[in-house]
């Protein structure tokens, strides 16, 4: 695990330390420079290989080695019960060759999840988690207690929870460009597909959400939370509550999401605020060019604003978005509304292939909508299976998450 540098001795590292923010300083002379760089360097970083026929063939015991700065590849294949408690302050841990899957098959760490991150600054990246069950009913597939967590490019399936957050109100969590899917059908508790507690900030971009079972496919009670481009639309096979809940209220903007009730969904409502009360001080409700589908025969509330649990006049604005099949949207909710359309069910494309866009010849592309505020003009558009791809501002706005006319045309 070691190698030589150029004068023969004996180094750990595999990449050179990088200066954070030294764009926001004026130009240090060399000397200056160089000793920055060398402080802001890891003493003794390495990157830990993990897996069939290297030396450490254990997860668990990579999460034991790993000293702060590491980075842990994980080559692809399957690891069964190989669960882990990740105690450094700072580490990336990635897939390599593929992407390697960690199921349960029946273990947790700490009686909590396949992964407990305890409280550091990590990076996730292309790791799957499968199948994590423990007694109360939250097994979970990485458990987030404390610090920054930043998960890319990773897939949740079938677990109880797909990450469960602590309530520390410095956290933070940002999720990019991955999967979570098919909630386990129990009785005893409600199966989340992702569970944000009351952390400082939570955002998620160019994700999918869908198959949930009676528990909601986003919960946040995070202060802020920042919900763009994504697909969270449950499919034929779910059966979720609501599709976005955010019981406590805090500074809430979604923007550019299809958000998608099944027909066998357990709840009307699609996006719900403030359900819970005990809310943030400095609540606030931004919708924004989203398009909010109810599949089903009974009316939806395709939004729910609690405003007696809200702090007095919490504002709530919506720009913009796209309503498709039975129910009522601002009806209900007061606030400031602009630009939101209502259409029958069948009028985009076609769901059996998650195409949820207006064809080129729609009347709405013939009606220009004003922009949203600048904070909440869409800058890109989810893009399948996942991810997101740049949008280039049209000569005319229409209401919902897709500029680009439908699939083919």
């Amino acid at each position: 695990m070691t190698r030589k540098r150029p004068g023969g001795m004996p180094s750990r590292h595999t990449r050179p330390g990088v200066a954070a923010f030294s764009c926001l300083r004026p130009p240090l002379p060399a000397l200056a420079l160089g000793a920055l760089l060398l402080a802001a360097a890891p003493v003794d970083a390495a990157t830990l290989r993990v897996g069939p026929g290297e030396a450490i063939a254990r997860i668990a015991d990579a999460a034991k080695q790993a000293k702060d700065g590491d980075v842990v590849e994980i080559l692809a294949g399957e690891y069964r019960g190989d669960v882990a408690v990740w105690k450094q302050k700072r580490l990336t841990i990635r897939g390599v060759g593929g992407r390697p899957v960690l199921i349960a098959d029946g273990e947790s760490a700490e009686g909590k999840a396949i992964w407990v991150i305890r409280n550091g600054d990590f990076v996730v990246d292309n790791i799957e988690f499968r199948g994590a069950r423990v007694a109360d009913g939250n097994g979970a597939g990485i458990r987030f207690e404390r610090g920054r967590l930043s998960v890319r490019n990773s897939a949740f399936h079938d677990n109880q929870t797909g990450i469960l957050t602590a309530n520390f109100e410095d956290a933070e969590l940002r999720i990019e460009d991955s999967v979570f899917a098919e909630a386990p059908r129990q009785e005893h508790s409600l199966p989340h597909l992702l569970y944000v507690g009351r952390i400082a900030r939570f955002e998620v971009e160019g994700s999918r959400f869908h198959q949930g079972q009676r528990g909601h496919l986003i919960k946040s009670r995070a202060r802020r939370s920042e919900i763009r481009y994504n697909m969270i639309h449950d499919g034929p096979a779910g059966e979720a509550s609501y599709e976005i809940d955010l019981p406590n209220g805090g500074h809430a903007t979604l923007v550019g999401n299809v958000i998608g009730q099944s027909a066998a969904s357990q709840n009307a409502t699609v996006v719900t605020f403030g359900a819970e009360g005990d809310a943030w001080p400095d609540s606030r409700l931004e919708l924004a060019h989203n398009t909010l589908l109810n599949e089903g025969l009974r009316p939806a509330l395709f939004l729910r604003v609690w405003a007696e649990r809200l702090p007095a006049a919490t504002p709530v604005l919506t720009r913009n978005n796209l309503t498709v099949g039975l129910g009522v949207f601002t009806t209900t909710n007061a606030g400031d509304h602009a630009g939101n359309v209502p259409l029958p069910p069948g009028a985009l494309g076609d769901p059996g292939i998650l195409d949820f866009s207006l064809g080129a010849d729609a009347l709405l592309r013939r009606r220009a909508f004003p922009p949203a505020p600048s904070h909440l003009v869409p800058q890109a558009e989810f893009a399948l299976p996942l991810g997101t791809r740049p949008l280039n501002p049209p000569a005319r706005w229409v209401p919902g998450a897709f500029q680009t006319p439908r699939l083919g045309e």
